[in-house]
């Protein structure tokens, strides 16, 4: 998942080679799209991952999939409220004048630019109650390590939707109306091949068949189909780029996205384990520290982290005075920080709710633009690094000879925390050869639409609206964007693990405590086609056998290995 006017400033720059002229770098108080982590552009506004995704780019880049966008991915998704009266109360949290810089946006959410008549909702703060109620209950309950959020609800959703379902999206092939078999994995393959060599007639043709027999509230097959055949013919059209860029005017009402945002997390453990695997990580590694900063690289809306200051506020000694540096892409439009600073406010309250000292810093720009006086180190802090799902979407050595990726990872190096938590988006479909990278996108998606068939029922409207703007959008990056515009980049656990130990870490080993905790969620809360496990460090979460997200800690060797 990622940002629409990271999008938008690739096909700037497109047009400017097109036209021989040299692309003007923006400035730096720029309210146009400096950075950012789009979405696959869909018929709405913004999502978040990785798991990472999410995405990953999702409401956050928690929904994400770990993509969560991205997220997972986990996801990063906008919303929109209903046009509440501007609030007459005192901010509760006073952004840094110092940074709004840049703009941000997402994994998991993003919008084009804000239109000047938009100006109430721009400076609005106040949250519905109904949506707090409802972040309390996903965010205090569901991700809370006594609390399960109702384990048997996890159990009747699963038997009830299998019921359902049936064999729905385990088969790659389709019934045909006159009684025949479509194989769609087939027509899919082949017409990606004719798209490859620009074979306009024989793309039609086979985009035809495609359509006949898939369709996005069929079984898993099906819906994969669908998105697949629209990015197909957006490559073919030349309107990747364009239709992966989100229309602001279409927002997803954010009770609506928080309701999906829920579904995810009762129906995939993903990003619920991410977050508790991290944040027990933390909360054991501070059991004793008075100053604790917690810089988050892709917070979004910092859904992970109301259960940890939950947990702090319960600490025998009392709780010690929290940091967080929260850094995400700049948002396009007026506002550029506008996402960041209300994720401050958001956990300023939860700090307040639960008597915990704190402090926050937004930070919305390039993230390999960012400078090491940026974060403000305190040697007399305990620091921590968590980045879970979103680096995915960073530039690799393809795109420039100086990666962004590598230059987020010296930074962290030169940080020197006490411990780097990195949770990736495992994924193969990064290759610069089109058909390779469709053949290796569609074994990814395809067992993430099975996923969803196995615990969903097909008929559940935040299922379909999860897949259209997580999955779907990421699918039209991946398939229909080449170059600067493909922000969908995704490298398997063993290529991040090679390229850290370049950058001068070394790996942790995890806690047994904890995986073993997390296993045993996962086989009692969820369907048994889940799977965690444990390779060279790193704690694997797949579905089916295939791996699709990796979490592990990591510390600098030395402080001045990297520089």
């Amino acid at each position: 998942m990622y940002q629409d006017c990271l999008a938008l400033q690739a096909a700037e720059k497109s047009l400017y080679d097109v036209l021989g002229q040299e692309y003007p770098q923006p400035s730096s108080d720029s309210s146009c799209c400096n950075s950012a982590q789009g979405l696959p552009a869909v018929d709405s506004s913004n999502w978040v991952p990785d798991l990472g995704f999410p995405a990953g780019n999702g409401y956050n880049n928690e929904f994400l999939g770990p993509d969560f966008r991205a997220e997972l991915n986990p996801f990063a998704i906008g919303w929109t409220e209903k046009n509440n009266p501007i609030s007459e109360a005192p901010s509760i949290f006073v952004p840094n004048p110092d940074l709004g810089r840049k703009n941000h946006g997402r994994d998991d959410g993003n919008s084009f630019e804000e239109e000047r008549s938009n100006k109430q909702s721009a400076v609005s703060h106040e949250e519905e109650p109904e949506n707090i109620k409802m972040l309390d209950e996903i965010l205090l309950c569901s991700l809370k390590e006594d609390c399960s959020n109702n384990p048997s609800s996890h159990q009747l959703e699963k038997k009830g939707s299998s019921a359902s379902n049936g064999k729905g999206g385990r088969s790659k092939k389709a019934n045909n109306k006159k009684g025949g078999v479509v194989d769609l994995w087939t027509l899919l393959t082949q017409c990606a091949q004719a798209v490859a060599s620009s074979d306009q007639r024989t793309t039609n043709d086979l985009l035809k068949q495609i359509r006949l027999h898939s369709s996005p509230y069929g079984d898993g097959n099906q819906r994969m189909a669908h998105y697949f055949a629209a990015a197909l013919e957006a490559r073919l059209g030349g309107t990747g780029a364009p239709k992966y860029a989100v229309d602001v005017k279409a927002k997803t009402p954010m009770a609506e996205i928080l309701k999906a945002y829920q579904m995810f997390l009762n129906s995939c453990p993903f990003k619920r384990m991410s977050n508790f695997f991290a944040n027990r990580t933390i909360y054991n590694l501070a059991e004793k520290a008075t100053r604790l900063h917690i810089i988050d690289f892709g917070i979004l809306y910092g859904f992970q982290w109301p259960c940890l200051i939950q947990r702090l506020s319960e600490r025998p000694d009392g709780p010690p005075k929290l940091r967080i540096t929260g850094i995400d892409f700049p948002q396009p439009g007026f506002r550029p920080k506008e996402r960041v600073e209300e994720t401050g406010r958001r956990l300023q309250r939860y700090c307040e709710r639960f008597n915990v000292p704190f402090e926050y810093k937004a930070v919305a720009q390039k993230w390999e633009t960012i400078k090491y006086e940026d974060l403000e180190i305190d040697p007399d802090e305990m620091t921590v690094v968590n980045c879970l799902y979103r680096m995915r979407n960073l530039a690799d050595d393809t795109v420039a000879v100086d990666s962004a990726r590598d230059a987020v990872l010296g930074l962290i190096h030169k940080v020197n925390p006490q411990v780097f938590i990195h949770g990736i988006a495992n994924g193969s479909y990064n290759a610069p050869f089109f058909t390779t990278r469709f053949r290796e996108a569609l074994f990814h998606y395809s067992s993430l639409f099975d996923m969803f068939d196995a615990t969903l029922q097909r008929e559940d409207e935040h299922r379909l609206l999860f897949e259209r703007e997580m999955y779907g959008r990421d699918i039209m990056n991946v398939v229909a964007c080449e170059g600067a515009e493909r922000l969908e980049r995704p490298e398997t656990y063993k290529q991040w693990q090679a390229r850290n130990l370049r950058a001068g870490f070394r790996q942790l080993a995890l806690d047994e405590t904890i995986l073993k905790r997390v296993r045993g969620t996962v086989k009692s809360e969820y369907d048994k086609d889940f799977g965690v496990d444990e390779d060279g460090r790193w704690m694997l979460q797949g579905w089916k056998g295939r791996i699709v997200y990796a979490l592990s800690v990591w510390k600098p060797v030395d402080k001045d290995y990297y520089y």
